[in-house]
């Protein structure tokens, strides 16, 4: 990340506090101290005023966060909330901004009496996260470089399948295929479903082995070069019945819906209902039991949400995810996931991978 452009990134944030009223902010999600800052590691806070910064670390990333970042660095032999409000206090900071859905209550609690006298605590939500939803055309081709390596390692996969196989070796084997791509691992943990199992939407793999005439529902991600992926894939082990192939059908038909209405100005509702309108055509819209889609990109779920409370308009450049499902317990489950870049007049679909029904 050049350094000019994570000082905008961080000028843009600044220039929130006036209408908050606050002289500084805390950031302790590390996913927005890695987009503010560009350090990696796993332990950080970054303090932010008008004027300056100071990324706060521990020895373990010393050296790691003056590689990576362009911020003034404290590395702190004690706690960094601790570290952090010796430098709030010394500048005389009086309103401290700070992250109130990325801290823990007892960092909260050390906030709170570790200012000045007077001085108090200010919570805050979303000013990174809401600059986050647009990507620029570097995170755009990470995120694409995640979702090709994805479905590569999906495909190696599949090649190595066999009959009898079970969930756990499979998702075993999409895992290392992952790594063997360079993947930095995967972007969460990889779901594999059999048959009733895959009615669960978050099943995890078991030692069940795959049985013929049975759905296979596959949820996978890559993380590369900080940035992730997410697909899913429904396919038929040893090929499929009339009444799956129908079920199939008509997901399909609502994922293709819900992607004819992503395009700029969209709401996250339209798309969502787009979905819904199409699987209730099909008699099937009550076993659609989560929210269409999310945004994605340091993080699986990121906004904005696809789902049918959420009315925020959709922008060019926003990436996120189309994939209506059905759960039907004791039976099956199908779900077919595309990752998608808004467009003006559209979108453009990232993931490769033929979603025509496929038998393994």
């Amino acid at each position: 990340m050049e350094k000019n452009a994570l000082q905008q990134r961080r000028l843009a944030v600044v220039r929130e506090f006036r209408a908050r009223k606050v002289d500084c902010f805390l950031v302790t999600g590390l996913p927005n101290v890695r987009y503010l800052s560009g350090f990696t590691g796993s332990n950080a806070l970054l303090l932010l005023w008008e004027g300056g910064e100071l990324l706060f670390t521990d020895p373990r990333y010393g050296i790691q966060a003056a590689q990576e970042s362009d911020c003034r660095l404290r590395v702190a032999r004690g706690g960094l909330m601790e570290e952090a409000l010796k430098s709030v206090r010394r500048r005389k900071f009086r309103r401290v901004g700070f992250e109130s859905r990325r801290l823990l209550y007892a960092d909260y609690e050390t906030l709170r009496g570790g200012l000045r006298l007077g001085a108090q605590p200010v919570p805050v939500s979303g000013w990174v996260e809401e600059r986050r939803m647009v990507k620029s055309p570097d995170e755009i081709e990470a995120i694409r470089a995640a979702v090709r390596l994805n479905s590569s390692a999906f495909e190696a996969a599949l090649r190595r399948y066999r009959a009898g196989v079970r969930e756990v070796e499979l998702a075993a084997e999409i895992d290392h295929q992952m790594r063997r791509l360079g993947a930095e691992s995967p972007a969460f943990d990889t779901i594999v479903a059999s048959g009733a199992r895959a009615a669960l939407p978050h099943a995890k793999p078991t030692q069940a082995p795959i049985e013929p005439g049975t759905v296979l529902l596959i949820d996978m991600g890559a993380r590369v070069n900080g940035y992730v992926s997410d697909m899913t894939r429904t396919l038929f082990a040893g090929g499929a019945p009339k009444k799956l192939l129908a079920h199939y059908r008509a997901v399909l038909d609502a994922q293709l819906a819900g992607l004819a209405a992503v395009r700029e100005g969209a709401t996250a509702r339209q798309v969502d209902a787009a979905c819904r309108r199409e699987l209730r055509k099909h008699g099937l819209a009550d076993l659609f039991v989560h929210s269409t889609g999310h945004g994605l990109g340091l993080e699986i779920h990121e906004a904005p949400r696809l789902a049918k409370q959420t009315a925020l308009a959709l922008r060019a450049g926003m990436v996120v995810t189309i994939e209506p499902g059905i759960y039907k317990e004791g039976f099956c489950g199908i779900r077919i996931e595309d990752t998608v870049v808004v467009t003006q007049n559209g979108c453009e679909i990232l993931t490769p991978t033929s979603k025509e029904p496929m038998a393994v």
